[in-house]
Parts: structure tokens; C-alpha cells; sequence
């Protein structure tokens, strides 16, 4: 949060700068910009997902409305031990299914028999939604809601009275949990279930039927700086693949057409460019085949080096990562998961403990206002609410790093000052063999972080290239080296 509320600051400390040294203004934003919400969100990159409810003790992904409550009972929930292993694992972050298509609540709403209230679970006086939530501000996480829009249990799904039951249970989760980071709204739409015994399939139009202008008003009213999910936003959108993977190039922007989920014509993977609208993208993904837990995947949880894979594709293209642990029948992350979680931050630490750019001395073949708050040098200073830029009329530049002595790297870290927008069309990174200049990377767009693995490097100079359509608002610069 200090640094978002840095992001914030600094733009009101260039308008203020600015009246008094016009030479020093910063640049104008290009394009769109992401908004305080926003912000906050990429600052995060790295959270988990929790798929929990009946369907963990039916064996299934998708319930069909029908399960008895009774089925739901976790012989030894710990919300600490969840939270714990997120935390561990470097997210920032959990979003809980509070609803899934079964229409199962994990809180005990006054709407709807059908939640954990009758279950044998602590009695029917349990509330996972709230352990979950507490467990995360106790170790400093945010948490998240998922509440399906979708409801094969109740008996009004596809007609208008469920929209106010589902607005009402929405309302119970954002004033009832304290701070909540996001609302995830799932595309699952209508089809067959049980439907208060109907036992039928209902078919909706996902782009009417919902009035989601008004639900989205609705969180905005009750959790401002809530962001809120759905295919195409409006605040972030899906990636297009349950895979974790962002496409190449990943642009924070969108042409999300009338902004309603469904409108799937828009490049999701990609994003576009240019775009009306800052939706950046999530990656959706689970550390298993399944979304939740089944026994027979037990040995099929992703290995450390496939999650770092998916991490380099995910928010190493500008995207945040959102990572699935499914609670066991205990309601505990199984010992497995937790083992490869444990080896994955290994390596992550290992990798970025140092920048071996850090001590280097920068030049810039430009910057703006000859030095001062936009020198080369803010580009190493590890914070994303400095950065080194150049005069308006420069689309075209480079920045050049001098180690000191020579070092090996085979990672590139690369951040935009994203209030300004997404500035950069394309870059490229030298190094120096003695005698001349020899590329070793390229790429296109950089945004929130951008990650580059290459062929190991051994050099004492480096050297940054940028093509910007604007000129560029460079935030930081790193070299590293994986074990």
C-alpha cells in the first residue's frame, strides 16, 4: 500500500514541480492508465486461489445443485495452515469460492438454506469465509471472493427474482469480511441442474440476463478499491487459457467493445494495441489437473520448475499470476502441494535476492530536464514510484549499465511507471564483447514487470534500447542470475 500511496504522491509532487520548473514537468500519460485500484492490484503479481466446497467431498468439479450440506465436513480445517502456505509461497493474496456453481455457501447466508449452516461441520456454526478472511489479515494477505453467478441449487436461476438474491449475497460478503481486494465473477452461464428440484436446463443470455452494470455499481459502492474480474473486466480480464499463460506480447490494454462479460471477440490473451480501455490480464491456473482436490492427483501437482515456467509466462508478461490450491478433505493444503510450494520460493529467492545491476553506473543518451528526479539512475533505486524518462520529442533512446566488473545473468527484469501508461513499443539488450555491441534479447511490451530468460551472459556492460510511441517512463532494471 506505502507504495501505491508513492505512485499517487508522485503524481501530484510533478504538478506541483511542474508550476514551478516547467523543464521539469513529467511527461503526459499516453493512452490509458490504470486507476488507484488498479494499481494496487499489480502491485500484488502473485496470489492464490481457493476452490473449496462440497465438490471436495463429492469428487467432482462441478456440482450439480443437489448435494446434501451433510456431505460437507472437513475433519481438521486450518485456515492459519492455508493462509500459511500461501504466504510462504510468496502471495500476496487468496480469493476463496464463497459460491461455486452448486450454489454451496461457505458462509452461513441468511438467504439460502443451502450453505454451511446445515452442515455437520463445527455444528453448523461454522463460517469458512470468515476463518479464511481472518487468517489472512493475521498474516498480512489480502483476501477475495469468488461468488459464481451461476447457481444450478437455486430454484429462481434464469428468471429475475435471482438477481436480487444474488446481489444480496454479494452484499453479505463485501460488508460483513472486512477488506476485500476482488470480486471474481466466473463465465460459467446456465445449463443443466437441480434448480430447487426442477431438475432441468436453463438457458440465459450472460450479456442481459445479469444487469451487470448494476452489480458492478454495487461493489463499487460498498468496496472502492475492490478490483472485479470477469472475461473482459472491467477492472482485469482473463487470459484466455486456464494454462497461466499471457500471450507474447501482453498489452495492459483492451477493446473491450460495450465492456459486458461474454464479449469475447476482444484479444484476450494479447490484449490490444492500441487499446481503449487498462484491463490487464490475469493468469488463471491450477498447481493441479483438477481445480479441486482430488486424491488421485496427489502425485500430479505441478514440479517447482514448471511453476517458475508459468510465473516467467504470467507475470513476467505484465499479467498477475493467480495460482489454485485446493483444500483437502481436511481442509488443509495436502502435504505435496506444500512441499513443491516450499521448493518453488526456494528458487525464487535464489534468483532475486541480488540485482547485479545495482551498483552500475548509468548513463542515458537522454533525459529529461538534463538530470535530477528523471536521472538513469532511478531506474536501480528499487522503487516503482521513481523512474528515469527523456524529452517529449525522444521515441528513440538507449540507456547503457557499466557493472563495474563482469558478471553472469540469464534473467532481464523490466518495469514501466505505469501512471503514465505503457509507453514502450519494443526494446532490445546488448552486451559489450570488448569490441562491439552484441544483442542477446528482445521483446515488445513491458507494463506492470517484464521478464526475460536468455542464454547465460558474462559481461561488464550492458546496454538498453527502446522504441517508445511516447517517450519512455523506465522504473527499474534488473540482472539476475538463477541457481
Amino acid at each position: 500500500m506505502r507504495t501505491l500511496l508513492n505512485w499517487i504522491a508522485s503524481i501530484a509532487l510533478g504538478a506541483s514541480l511542474a508550476l514551478a520548473a516547467p523543464a521539469t514537468e513529467p511527461p503526459k500519460p499516453y493512452g490509458p492508465v490504470p486507476t488507484a485500484r488498479q494499481l494496487r492490484w499489480h502491485e500484488m503479481e502473485f496470489y492464490g486461489f481457493l476452490h473449496f466446497t462440497v465438490n471436495t467431498f463429492t469428487d467432482k468439479e462441478w456440482g450439480y445443485g443437489d448435494e446434501d450440506p451433510a456431505v460437507f465436513n472437513p475433519t481438521d480445517f486450518d485456515a492459519d495452515q492455508i493462509v500459511r502456505t500461501a504466504r510462504d509461497a510468496g502471495m500476496r493474496g487468496l480469493i476463496l469460492t464463497a459460491k461455486h456453481h452448486d450454489g454451496f455457501c461457505l458462509w452461513p447466508s441468511r438467504h439460502t438454506e443451502h450453505s454451511v449452516r446445515n452442515s455437520p461441520w463445527k455444528a453448523g456454526r461454522g463460517d469458512v469465509v470468515r476463518e479464511i478472511s481472518d487468517a489472512c489479515r493475521r498474516h498480512r494477505l489480502r483476501f477475495g471472493v469468488y461468488l459464481s453467478p451461476w447457481d444450478r441449487n437455486h430454484a429462481e436461476y434464469g428468471r429475475p427474482a435471482y438477481i436480487a438474491y444474488y446481489r444480496n449475497q454479494l452484499r453479505e460478503l463485501l460488508t460483513q469480511y472486512g477488506d476485500v481486494f476482488t470480486v471474481w465473477f466466473d463465465g460459467a452461464n446456465g445449463g443443466d441442474g437441480y434448480y430447487g428440484g426442477a431438475r432441468e436446463t436453463r438457458r440465459i443470455d450472460n450479456r442481459t440476463y445479469y444487469d451487470w452494470g448494476r452489480t458492478w455499481q454495487l461493489v463499487r459502492e460498498l468496496m472502492p478499491m475492490a478490483v472485479m474480474f470477469s472475461d473482459v473486466g472491467p477492472d482485469f480480464r482473463w487470459i484466455g487459457n486456464e494454462r497461466g499463460i499471457a500471450g507474447e506480447p501482453c498489452w495492459a490494454t483492451l477493446n473491450p467493445g460495450d465492456g459486458v462479460p461474454g464479449n469475447t471477440r476482444a484479444n484476450l490473451n494479447h490484449g490490444e494495441r492500441p487499446g481503449t480501455h487498462w484491463i490487464p490480464g490475469e493468469c488463471d491456473v491450477s498447481i493441479r489437473p483438477g481445480w479441486f482436490y482430488h486424491a488421485k492427483e496427489d502425485r500430479q501437482v505441478k514440479t517447482p520448475a514448471q511453476l517458475l515456467d508459468i510465473y516467467y509466462q504470467s507475470v513476467g508478461r505484465g499479467a498477475c499470476l493467480n495460482l489454485n490450491l485446493p483444500p483437502d478433505r481436511r481442509g488443509r493444503i495436502h502435504e505435496n502441494d506444500v512441499a513443491v510450494l516450499r521448493e518453488f520460493r526456494r528458487l525464487w529467492d535464489a534468483t532475486f535476492a541480488r540485482n547485479l545491476a545495482a551498483g552500475a553506473r548509468v548513463t542515458a543518451a537522454n533525459t529529461r530536464g538534463g538530470g535530477g528526479r528523471f536521472s538513469a539512475r532511478q531506474v536501480l533505486d528499487g522503487r516503482r514510484d521513481s523512474y528515469w524518462t527523456t524529452g517529449d520529442e525522444v521515441a528513440v533512446t538507449e540507456i547503457v549499465f557499466e557493472l563495474g566488473a563482469p558478471a553472469t545473468f540469464n534473467v532481464v527484469d523490466l518495469r514501466e511507471y505505469l501512471p503514465l501508461g505503457q509507453r514502450i513499443e519494443a526494446f532490445a539488450l546488448d552486451q559489450w564483447n570488448g569490441g562491439q555491441w552484441n544483442e542477446i534479447a528482445r521483446g515488445t511490451s513491458i507494463g506492470n514487470r517484464r521478464l526475460l530468460r536468455v542464454s547465460p551472459v558474462t559481461t561488464g556492460k550492458v546496454r538498453l534500447r527502446i522504441t517508445a510511441a511516447a517517450c519512455p517512463a523506465l522504473s527499474e532494471f534488473g540482472l539476475y542470475r538463477e541457481p
